[in-house]
C-alpha cells in the first residue's frame, strides 16, 4: 500500500462518518452497541439510506427485521459448517455431502501428512476463513495458519448481528477438494427460498476471475437482475445451461427451506455429481442490493413476514430460555 493510499484512507476517516463507523466496526469497537442500533448504523454506512424496520419493503430491510425478530435455536446447527453437514444428510442423505477429511480446534493439530494433495480448509463459524489447497508441496503454510487463526479469534456474530453465528463453536475442518473437469472451477447454484418454496436460482461462475452472477427462475428463464455483491457484478455474456439435477436441487431445497421465512440453499454440480454447499439466512448480510433497483421491491414482496410477526413473542421466549 503506498503513502498516497494512506493518506487518502485517512481523510476518509477523519471526513467520512459512514466509511469511519465501517472501519472501527470492523475492528471491534461496537460490540456492546445494541444490535438494532447497530444494523440501522451500519445499513446507513453500506446502502446509504435509513433502514425501515417498522415497515420493510425491500429484500434487504425484510432480511435485517428477520436477523432482530426470527430466532430459532435450531438456526444455529443450520449455519455452522460442521453440523450443518450432519443436519443436511438426515434430511436428504449423506451422499450429497462434501467428505469432511478432519475437524480439529487448533490449527496446530491438523496432520497434513494424512491430508491428500488437494484439499480445502474451512472455519465452521464465519464466511471468509477459507483455504483453499491445489498442491499440498506448495501450500503457504505460515500464511494459511494466519488466516485461520485470525477466523477464529474472531465472533463472525459481531460484524453484521447474524446471530445463529453468535453461539457456533470455531472450529476448523477439512474437505475433499471439489474440481469439475468440465470447467476451471465449479458453479454455485444458490436457491432463494421463501417461505419454503424456491424462486429464484443465483448463480456464480468464474469466481477467481471475471466473476458473474445471474438468476434463474425454476422453469430455467434468465432474469433480468443481478445481485446481491457489492460493487455489482454483471450477467454473463454466455448461455447458462440448465444443471443436470436441477429437479432434484429445487426439491431438496424445498425440504431443507421448510418452515422458515427466508433461506438460501447453496449446491455444487461437480462431474455430473450433486453436493450440497450451505445454508444461509442471511444473504451478503442483508446489505446487498439487487439491479436494476426495482427489483429490490420486486423480490421484497416475495418475502412474508407475517408469519414471523404472529410467531415473534414465542421465539423471543424461546430464545430466552435458550440464552439462560
Amino acid at each position: 500500500m503506498n503513502l498516497g493510499t494512506n493518506i487518502f484512507r485517512l481523510f476518509k476517516v477523519l471526513y467520512d462518518s459512514d466509511y469511519r463507523f465501517a472501519v472501527l466496526a470492523s475492528r471491534g469497537f461496537f460490540h456492546k452497541m445494541s444490535d438494532e442500533t447497530y444494523i440501522k448504523r451500519k445499513y446507513r454506512a453500506i446502502v446509504k439510506k435509513d433502514l425501515n424496520l417498522k415497515n420493510p419493503q425491500m429484500f434487504c430491510e425484510k432480511i435485517q427485521w428477520l436477523k432482530l425478530h426470527d430466532k430459532n435455536s435450531r438456526y444455529t446447527k443450520m449455519v455452522d459448517k460442521y453440523e450443518a453437514k450432519k443436519y443436511v444428510a438426515s434430511i436428504i442423505g449423506k451422499q450429497y455431502i462434501v467428505p469432511t477429511l478432519g475437524v480439529w480446534e487448533r490449527f496446530e493439530d491438523i496432520d497434513f501428512d494424512k491430508l491428500p494433495n488437494r484439499f480445502v480448509l474451512k472455519c465452521t463459524h464465519d464466511s471468509g476463513g477459507l483455504v483453499i489447497c491445489k498442491n499440498k508441496d506448495s501450500l503457504n503454510k505460515k500464511r494459511a495458519k494466519k488466516k485461520i487463526n485470525k477466523s477464529l479469534k474472531r465472533n463472525y456474530f459481531y460484524s453484521g448481528r447474524e446471530w445463529p453465528y453468535k453461539k457456533v463453536v470455531g472450529r476448523i475442518i477439512a474437505e475433499q477438494y471439489l474440481e469439475d473437469h468440465s470447467m476451471s472451477e465449479p458453479r454455485d447454484y444458490k436457491f432463494f427460498c421463501f417461505n419454503g418454496e424456491p424462486k429464484y436460482c443465483q448463480v456464480i461462475s468464474n469466481r477467481s476471475n471475471h466473476e458473474t452472477v445471474d438468476f434463474f427462475d425454476m422453469q430455467w428463464n434468465h432474469q433480468p437482475f443481478t445481485g446481491l455483491a457489492l460493487p455489482s457484478k454483471p450477467r454473463s455474456s454466455m448461455p447458462i445451461s440448465k444443471p443436470v439435477h436441477l429437479n432434484k436441487m429445487v426439491g431438496f431445497s424445498r425440504e431443507l427451506s421448510k418452515n422458515t421465512s427466508f433461506l438460501r440453499v447453496d449446491f455444487y454440480e461437480v462431474n455430473g455429481k450433486l453436493y450440497f454447499g450451505e445454508l444461509t439466512f442471511y444473504p451478503a448480510s442483508g446489505f446487498g442490493r439487487f439491479e436494476p433497483k426495482e427489483y429490490n421491491y420486486d423480490i421484497g414482496r416475495m418475502l412474508d413476514l407475517h408469519i414471523v410477526m404472529q410467531n415473534d413473542a414465542a421465539n423471543k421466549t424461546r430464545f430466552i430460555r435458550d440464552e439462560r
